[in-house]
């Protein structure tokens, strides 16, 4: 290629790019102005504190700051996995994490199957409402009705002695804090995370609920024959995405309703996390590796996840073929 040539080349890629910019940027820069704020939070937080990953490899000293600090190597994961209480908080985790899954998962499920068979408008939208608003209050707030409702002096022990029977210390007892967890957490969930499955079946072309109607079927047989199949995809991603975050068991509802008679039961991975860095004389390096552990079986978890939902469904999350 001649000096002319390669001239005229480079000229000409930047004019592609400009019209590459023309023809699908310019048209829609109303759309990525909105896109830019999470593009922003995304490089600012997520990605910009990745940098801090480094104390997990290191004896991290403040003064020294984190590049200075010296090289330890893989010292704190070793310490990490032979730290007994951590696989306390681990196995307490997990079971909190997948006993969420079991139990309070299907119920955005329900929700959305049942709103969607409400006939009345405005009494629909009443509905949702109400359901949806609790998931805008903070732990703090949801925790404190809880705390004050399920008291040993609250409405429900009052209720208990009225009828005869002993009161019971609900908060104190190991055998109903998990419960207790699960089901504050559908009462505040429940109602949001059926705004997605309704958005799936919104989408549900209406000929088959005709065609099931015209071969007998009522509306319990369309639900199940026809709404359920038509949202699998939905359904998969999003059990994909919970599943992912089975080490995110629930650190604001957790902090606000542990007490010092349930936290063995309950302590999780973050909790923990928590006490070492800010409640201790603050092992940032230990906390790290720890933090870096828990990403890692999560995005394990996501990726093979993703893995069964392209084999059932031809649907995943991970960019590729068939992803979403």
């Amino acid at each position: 290629m001649g000096k002319t040539e390669r001239k005229d080349a480079a000229v000409a890629l930047p004019m592609g790019r400009m019209q590459w910019i023309k023809k699908n940027i310019l048209p829609n820069k109303y759309l990525y102005l909105l896109l830019l704020p999470g593009v922003l939070y995304l490089i600012m937080f997520p990605y910009r504190s990745m940098y801090g990953i480094l104390m997990a490899f290191k004896d991290y000293n403040f003064n020294l700051g984190i590049t200075r600090s010296p090289f330890v190597g893989l010292k704190h994961f070793k310490n990490l996995f032979g730290d007994t209480y951590f696989w306390i908080v681990f196995f307490n985790t997990l079971k909190i994490s997948f006993g969420r899954i079991l139990t309070s998962f299907p119920f955005g499920i329900i929700f959305a199957l049942l709103f969607n068979e409400i006939k009345g408008k405005h009494f629909k939208k009443t509905l949702q409402t109400v359901y949806t608003f609790p998931h805008f209050l903070s732990w703090v707030v949801v925790s404190g009705i809880v705390i004050n409702f399920l008291s040993v002096s609250g409405p429900l022990n009052q209720l208990i002695a009225v009828m005869g029977n002993e009161k019971v210390v609900f908060l104190g007892s190991k055998k109903l804090i998990i419960p207790i967890l699960y089901i504050t957490g559908i009462w505040k969930e429940a109602g949001w995370s059926s705004i997605i499955y309704l958005a799936a079946i919104s989408g549900i072309d209406s000929t088959l609920y005709e065609a099931a109607s015209i071969d007998g079927a009522g509306r319990w047989k369309q639900a199940i024959h026809v709404t359920l199949p038509s949202i699998r995809s939905t359904i998969l991603v999003m059990l994909a995405l919970s599943i992912g975050r089975c080490l995110d068991a629930g650190f604001d509802q957790i902090f606000n309703l542990s007490n010092s008679v349930v936290q063995s039961t309950i302590d999780i991975i973050d909790t923990y996390i928590y006490r070492i860095t800010f409640m201790t004389a603050g092992d940032y390096s230990y906390s790290t590796a720890l933090g870096l552990f828990k990403s890692v079986i999560g995005f394990t978890m996501l990726f093979l996840m993703d893995k069964v939902s392209r084999k059932i469904e031809g649907v995943g999350i991970i960019s590729g073929k068939g992803s979403v």
